[in-house]
């Protein structure tokens, strides 16, 4: 409300006008077409408008203003722009230059004008240029110029000169006409009088700074160097703290200067970095100057120079060959067994990353458009045509023994099956131990280690752990060399089953030193053999030639005792990291910066003889760390591998480090990181494998770190623009061992070889009288590594035609995973659902007994071999090829995707598709379905007729009942174009499957149910495994017999799981992380509150001479006659207002 000291306006013009001359008004309004109105439809707003553009007196404008300011002044901002709406800014802008155009202005209008012209103006987004047309903003800024020595004057003007400039052609005609030097020289040294004024001045000044033009005017002109001795001047001298508003504008204005490089440089070079690092350790040490902190950090990080990689370039350091193909996509005619393969022409080298639409646009050869995917319900519901013709479909029917199987063996007699258990038994004592001691058999969770190992024994092996060659060394592999396409024999020969002849490797070549290793530690974790496993890593083919094992992979994981909760973050730790980066820019006295591996340096590949810094080595299958510089004493940079033969997608990593000092916390700074946010802002830590722990019994990832934040850094690609961005996640680790070897990675690591033995074991576990399990080769790889695929069902109970036709008649079962290998949560999920189904579990048998499983446990083995985080040797997406998948260049793909079809040829359609995924920026585990009615619907288009199978829901329902891990709510069943040539979405439309699922596994953990706070490990991942493989009951034909009592007992039940509630579902996974992650080049936007404040205290604060020219006014009514007409015109208003609201 305004109130001009204590004067008090008159109301009797607007009230006359308002009881009767309406025609009068309209007439004269008449002439400006934007506020014309009639008696009968103007609203009591409109007609104030109208009045206010042509009042003769200074009494009625001013009762009109002081309405009007009341009016808005009383409700929020939805009042404001209602009056913007109709016409208020137009109006007020009229009044404005009628009023200044005098000769002598009457500033006992205009203030007030000018005031509530601010306050509307600043929530109006077209104000600049409604100001232009209507020659306000010359008009005002001549005023400004007219009163410099009148504060309260010059104020209104300012805010009104700010409001004007949130438009950039408005800004720079204030420029042209010098409005920013007047406006500089406004902005006094420090003082304590008038400070309302000065800050008007210093915001005004960051508001015209809004154009590439007046920031270039301000660096030419050295105003940078004069906001800085500005600064630092408030900074010394308000040593009460009165003026934090002040020094607020001035760090609004530097923010401003230095969004153009010429600004940050100039800022730089006059040191502007030092004082701002200098003044904001002081503001650290205040309470009262907090606020303070938080931009000037924002300041520093943006004006650190861009600093390029270290780098000799962003290509990976892996690359490979691609094969060539043929230059025809015509039919080429093979042998019987091979009908004919299509050959299409080469994908393009997208590399983008999944959640991006982008990837969608790199798709080339796709003749389907699926522009309006989501809004069609033709499109959604037409299935395309098969990408290759029938008769190529009948090669796949190899890969389905148990349709031709004809079990003999179920008919021998008792003595045929002791001579067969005896062969058996006489095949494995030819295998290198493959049989578990006893104590494997204890229950999940138990630690057979405990107490077994002397802790001097254990010492003296992680001191010899650098015997490579004789301990962790694999014969020497094969470089990975392009694959050539293959001829009629190539499906042939790699359809049959895995028999003994491919793993039955010459034993003899292990050296004693494992066998000594072995039997002084006897490592005996469930379904895992070292020596088994090294012989299936010596034929595993890398591009680097992997010679050298992981000791985590070789000696295996055991899920540690108890839960893991999630990290706290420490208050502001992500100000103090980005302070050490400043101080290391400003101070480089104890920057050590000494490159200590180096991936591209043979010399640097190997742990140094260097007693004074830790040693790095990641040349092993699944390894990613490209390059480590010390940067002090306790601090290392460290830079991640790009995906073979691309440049981008950086962020797994997985790395030995060893020659520590116990007990110091050590610095792990991974700068380039890709993604702009991550778990790790969210209680997730990396995990920890140490070597003395496994060799004194503890075989355990474990997670670890302190002081865990992500944000983005300064660094930049090698080549090209600077502009690209990358992020840090720096961690610290504080070792418990001199004497230790450590992994460190992003996640629990699961190998390619790992899988491979881990299959050799599950099949000599299983009884195969009871359980049909076969393990085939679905093709080879682009590095020519075997792809397996997995059929696992419950033999027939005889030979009997009965039973037969039971068995070849049940539903399919279609399992896939770790398309993407970065994702190793999905193996360990995969890992899970193996053994159970292999397990003598009754919801095991059951789920044989009624379905057949056809499990592909990797689907880009070469990607998880060579360590890299999303794509394939030719740099592409795996799962964005489903729609058009190559033959050679994604041969997993594009067979996976045959076999479907040939499922779906021969009438058996699997009955539920789930493709295991892992997910880096959201909780929980949950599933992404594809439903017709949910995505129109979600597309605001219109679903009243149609009709959809609900059953979709069916799995997903049940896990969230089942399944403490799971959330139903954050489920999501859109067809979205950006997943067009996803599995998921493939699967349903082209092969018909209903059910048709990704499933996602955080890396973090949970934020409801019985795991809250929780992060995910090994068994909680296995256990989804198997909670996802008790849902299947649910889709099962005979589910009243599935769902017995006795297999109800099995599923383990209890009431905390089965009431346990689902987080909501957001589009990101987090809320704003608490410090900010990004640095924004643009400042702190002001707040409309904040400047109502300002202009609220100014109109409180009356001039003496201004009080004088008032006293007449406040005499011209008694005080019951204003308060009457006051009263009667506020309640006319404000319920005309409020209806049209």
């Amino acid at each position: 409300m305004f109130g001009y000291g204590r004067s008090i306006f008159t109301w009797d013009g607007t009230l006359k006008e308002l009881q009767g001359t309406y025609h009068s008004s309209v007439c004269k309004a008449g002439q400006r077409t934007s506020m014309t109105a009639s008696p009968n439809t103007s609203s009591g707003l409109e007609v104030l408008l109208s009045t206010l553009q042509n009042a003769g007196d200074v009494e009625s404008t001013l009762n009109i203003l002081n309405v009007l300011d009341e009016l808005l002044s009383a409700g929020t901002d939805r009042r404001i722009l209602y009056m913007i709406s109709k016409g208020g800014s137009e109006a007020l802008l009229t009044a404005l230059v009628n009023t200044a155009r005098c000769f002598s202005p009457n500033y006992t209008l205009l203030l007030p004008m000018l005031h509530l012209l601010a306050k509307v103006g600043h929530r109006d987004r077209r104000i600049g240029v409604k100001a232009e047309d209507a020659g306000a903003v010359v008009l005002t800024l001549n005023l400004l110029k007219q009163n410099l020595q009148s504060p309260k004057r010059v104020a209104a003007c300012l805010w009104v000169i700010q409001v004007f400039a949130s438009s950039v052609s408005t800004a720079n005609l204030i420029g042209e006409n010098y409005g920013v030097d007047v406006i500089y020289r406004l902005i006094p040294q420090y003082t304590i009088k008038n400070l309302h004024t000065i800050k008007a001045s210093i915001n005004a000044f960051a508001a015209v700074l809004c154009t590439k033009a007046n920031v270039c005017l301000v660096v030419s002109k050295g105003y940078i160097s004069g906001l800085l001795r500005l600064y630092e001047d408030w900074h010394c001298k308000d040593t009460h703290h009165v003026a934090i508003a002040i020094r607020h504008a001035l760090l609004r204005c530097l923010h401003k200067v230095t969004y153009s490089t010429a600004g940050r440089e100039a800022f730089i070079s006059l040191g502007g970095l030092h004082l701002i690092f200098q003044t904001t350790q002081t503001c650290l040490m205040n309470n009262a100057l907090s606020s303070l902190v938080e931009p000037s950090v924002q300041l520093m990080r943006k004006c650190l120079p861009k600093t390029r990689l270290p780098l000799t370039s962003d290509l990976s350091t892996y690359s490979f060959p691609i094969p060539s193909k043929p230059n025809s996509d015509s039919y080429i005619n093979k042998s019987v067994a091979l009908k004919a393969l299509l050959y299409i022409q080469s994908i393009g080298d997208s590399g983008e990353d999944s959640d991006e639409e982008e990837a969608e646009k790199n798709q080339t050869n796709t003749n389907i458009i699926d522009e309006d995917l989501e809004t069609d319900l033709n499109k959604l519901r037409h299935r395309p045509e098969p990408d290759r013709p029938k008769e190529e479909l009948a090669q796949y029917s190899v890969f389905c023994p148990e349709l031709s199987h004809d079990f003999q063996e179920l008919d021998l007699g008792s003595e045929t099956e002791r001579s067969s258990a005896a062969s058996t038994s006489s095949d494995e004592e030819d295998e290198p131990c493959y049989s578990c001691s006893p104590r494997c058999s204890q229950r999940k969770g138990s630690d057979p280690f405990q107490g077994k190992h002397s802790s001097s024994a254990a010492h003296s092996d992680s001191c010899d752990f650098y015997i490579r060659s004789a301990v962790l060394g694999t014969s020497p592999s094969f470089r990975a060399m392009p694959q050539e396409p293959r001829g009629d024999n190539f499906l042939h020969q790699n359809g049959h089953d895995h028999n003994d002849e491919e793993e039955a490797a010459d034993e003899s070549c292990h050296h004693s030193a494992i066998d000594r290793l072995l039997e002084r530690n006897a490592s005996c974790i469930p379904h895992h053999e070292p020596k088994l496993y090294r012989t299936a890593a010596s034929k595993t083919r890398s591009i680097p030639d992997f010679n050298i094992l992981g000791f985590p992979d070789f000696w295996g994981h055991l899920p540690p005792k108890g839960s893991t909760p999630m990290a706290p973050r420490k208050p502001s730790v992500q100000r103090q990291k980005a302070f050490e980066d400043i101080q290391r820019f400003l101070n480089k006295d104890d920057i050590i910066n000494r490159v200590v591996f180096d991936l591209d340096d043979s010399s640097l590949q190997c742990p140094s003889e260097s007693t004074d810094s830790l040693k790095f080595f990641s040349k092993f299958e699944s390894g990613n760390l490209r390059k480590a510089i010390q940067v002090r004493r306790f601090e290392y940079d460290l830079i991640l591998n790009a995906d073979v033969n691309c440049s981008q997608h950086s962020q797994w990593f997985y790395f030995e480090v060893s020659n520590m000092e116990p007990g110091v916390p050590y610095r792990f700074n991974i700068i380039n990181c890709e993604k702009t946010n991550s778990q790790f802002n969210y209680g997730m830590q990396p995990v920890l494998y140490s070597v003395r722990e496994a060799l004194e019994g503890r075989p355990h990832w474990v997670r670890t770190g302190t002081e865990i934040c992500y944000y983005r850094n300064h660094f930049c690609p090698v080549h090209g623009k600077n502009t690209a961005t990358f992020y840090t996640l720096t961690f610290s680790v504080t070792f418990k061992y001199s004497d230790d070897v450590c992994y460190l990675a992003y996640h629990y690591p699961y190998t390619y070889s790992a899988l491979k033995a881990h299959l050799k074991v599950l099949q000599k576990s299983v009884d195969p009288a009871k359980v049909f399990f076969r393990q085939q080769t679905l093709c080879r790889s682009l590095a020519e590594n075997p792809c397996p695929i997995i059929t696992i069902t419950a033999c027939p109970a005889s030979r009997g035609w009965k039973d037969l036709h039971q068995l070849r008649n049940r539903s399919y079962i279609v399992l896939s995973g770790r398309v993407h290998p970065g994702e190793s949560n999905a193996s360990w999920v995969m890992k899970g659902t193996l053994e159970f189904l292999c397990s003598d579990d009754p919801v095991a048998q059951s789920l044989r007994e009624s379905f057949v499983f056809k499990i592909i446990p990797i689907l880009n083995p070469d990607g998880v071999v060579n360590g890299t985080n999303r794509c394939n040797l030719n740099s592409e997406d795996l799962n964005r090829q489903w729609r058009k998948p190559d033959p050679v260049l994604s041969p997993t793909i594009y067979h996976t995707k045959g076999f479907l079809y040939y499922l779906n040829s021969i009438g058996r359609t699997p009955l539920v598709y789930c493709d295991y995924h892992g997910h880096s920026r959201k909780k929980n585990v949950f599933l992404y379905g594809c439903s017709v009615k949910e995505t129109l619907w979600q597309s605001a288009v219109d679903t009243v007729g149609v009709k959809e199978d609900p059953g979709y829901r069916t799995i997903p329902k049940t896990l969230d009942r089942i399944a403490p891990a799971f959330s139903f709510n954050s489920c999501n069943y859109l067809v979205e174009k950006s997943r067009s040539a996803t599995a998921r979405v493939v699967v349903w439309r082209e092969i018909g499957v209903l059910r048709s699922y990704t499933m996602e596994s955080t890396y973090n953990g949970c934020d409801q149910g019985i795991y809250k706070g929780i992060q995910m490990g090994t068994a909680e991942l296995q256990e989804m495994g198997v909670k996802f493989c008790h849902s299947l009951l649910s889709v099962a034909k005979d589910v009243m017999t599935l769902y017995s009592r006795r297999l109800i007992n099995h599923i383990a039940l209890d009431h905390n799981i089965l009431d346990h509630t689902s987080s909501d579902c957001f589009e990101d996974d987090e809320p704003p992380c608490v410090e900010e992650i990004e640095y924004s080049k643009d400042c702190p936007a002001l707040q409309g509150a904040d400047l109502d404040i300002d202009i609220n205290n100014n109109m409180t604060s009356s001039d003496e001479d201004e009080e004088r020219e008032e006293e007449h006014q406040r005499n011209s009514f008694s005080a019951s006659q204003q308060s009457n007409m006051k009263s009667r015109l506020y309640h006319l208003i404000t319920q005309t207002s409020l209806e049209s609201e």
